[in-house]
């Protein structure tokens, strides 16, 4: 097959002209790779005049509305970088398969919302819909659970799938600034948005879990089915407690099969400081995968910004060059189990609790009952440093750190449910789970 591969480009921000600078920069290693050349013959974004890196579009096809130019005879292959979960994004991508277009998306929010709607779209039209950029930028996660480990039952998938909560719990931890501190610093480099409760909030890894969640497990999309948990209740004095007791944050992704059901979660997590996971710093991205003949695999790599994300763009477009097609979550669309929701179960490592005590006699004391009630073992408690400033209920407050053993969820929240309400403390106890990964 010699003809060209006609893309129409919907998005024309970081990502789309990050599409564009690789196609410009490797058109010809594309086409030898692929048995084909690929080019954009039209272009769709919310303004013609805003300048994009020195771009020229006036050899493209110039859109208003993206679902116009999905529907053009014009295009082989719809590229949908607008984003959200609907609008235009939806509108084009749907338009795009029901016109029997091939799509290539980045769109982890269009996915989690309608991916299985969409797939059935797309299988019943015999066109591709690919989605690596999706999650975790240039890394081959989604081809690596869709394609590579085809013959494995994956037991479990975690990751560090948010690359602004790992720049700030990073920051935090190796230059001692507080959270308000380095989130500004975060925002000031472009790496989270003026609102930033997106990615602090936990929602964007939530977003990325519940596709790999599909993908390793073969169930359909459950947005609805996930804890979330986000880091902005971290406090430096946290970040500074795990490093002395030997472990790092990080906000994690984890989903697990189970004799209930599939475990969804995203959280703030203490991970052992020297495992593999704890040593992605900065704004990396990390998945890994288990499974009963591969094992453990381990993936790592920049999770965001244009040119990575433009990496596994051009990449599902080449799959699609060469005639390659396979079922959008690995399995036929109409096989995909229903979600089967496992409550939150016992984590391997225990959890470890920050209590602002009130300094009176029998405190302590009643903290320990609380937790015996429960069931919960303590293995560990720390005083940190004196006594802090007056509490609002006018007693000095003496900060305690607590390592507990292997318990359930719902018997640490209700232990500390019941710590706050006897008045113990001074304000709500932080709990994190620590994980053995």
């Amino acid at each position: 097959m010699n003809d060209s591969l006609r893309i129409g480009l919907a998005g024309l921000g970081t990502v789309g002209t990050g599409v564009l600078d690789e196609l410009a920069d490797h058109g010809g290693l594309i086409a030898d790779r692929c048995g084909r050349t690929v080019k954009v013959t039209a272009v769709s974004a919310r303004t013609r005049s805003k300048d994009r890196g020195g771009h020229d579009l006036t050899g493209f096809q110039w859109f208003d509305d993206p679902a116009e130019m999905a529907q053009s005879d014009g295009i082989d292959v719809l590229v949908e970088l607008i984003g959200g979960d609907e609008g235009p994004a939806r509108a084009c991508v749907e338009a795009a398969l029901k016109a029997g277009k091939h799509v290539v998306t980045a769109n982890k929010a269009l996915l989690a919302r309608h991916g299985v709607a969409l797939a059935k779209l797309a299988e019943g039209a015999g066109v591709a819909l690919n989605y690596e950029a999706a999650v975790a930028g240039a890394i081959p996660v989604i081809k690596t659970l869709r394609e590579n480990l085809a013959g494995n039952a994956v037991t479990r998938v975690f990751g560090i799938l948010n690359g602004t909560c790992n720049f700030i719990l990073t920051k935090m931890e190796n230059e001692g600034r507080d959270f308000a501190d380095v989130l500004k610093e975060a925002q000031d480099l472009g790496y989270a948005e003026a609102d930033p409760t997106f990615d602090i909030g936990g929602f964007d890894t939530a977003h990325k879990l519940v596709i790999l969640t599909s993908l390793a497990f073969g169930t359909e999309v459950s947005l609805e089915d996930i804890f979330i948990e986000g880091i902005e209740d971290i406090t430096l004095a946290d970040i500074r407690n795990a490093s002395s007791m030997g472990y790092k944050f990080k906000l994690l992704g984890v989903a697990n099969r189970t004799e209930d059901g599939i475990e969804q979660r995203v959280h703030p997590a203490l991970v052992r400081a020297g495992s593999p996971i704890a040593d992605v710093g900065d704004a990396f991205n990390a998945v890994v995968v288990e499974g009963d003949f591969s094992s453990t695999l381990f993936l790592e790599g920049r999770g965001a910004g244009g040119h990575p994300t433009a990496s596994s763009v051009v990449a599902d477009i080449c799959d699609i060059a060469r005639g390659s097609r396979v079922p959008v979550f690995g399995l036929p669309a109409d096989k995909l189990k229903p979600f089967r929701r496992a409550a939150m179960r016992a984590h391997a490592g225990g959890y470890y609790v920050a209590l602002d005590m009130l300094d009176r006699p029998g405190e302590l004391a009643g903290v320990a009952k609380a937790f015996a009630d429960e069931g919960v073992s303590i293995e560990s408690v720390i005083q940190r440093g004196p006594a802090m400033s007056r509490s609002k209920v006018g007693a000095d407050i003496a900060p305690f750190v607590l390592i507990t053993h292997d318990t359930l969820e719902s018997a640490m929240r209700a232990a500390l449910d019941k710590i706050e309400a006897q008045g113990h403390v001074a304000s709500r106890p932080r709990m994190v789970r620590i994980e053995r990964l």
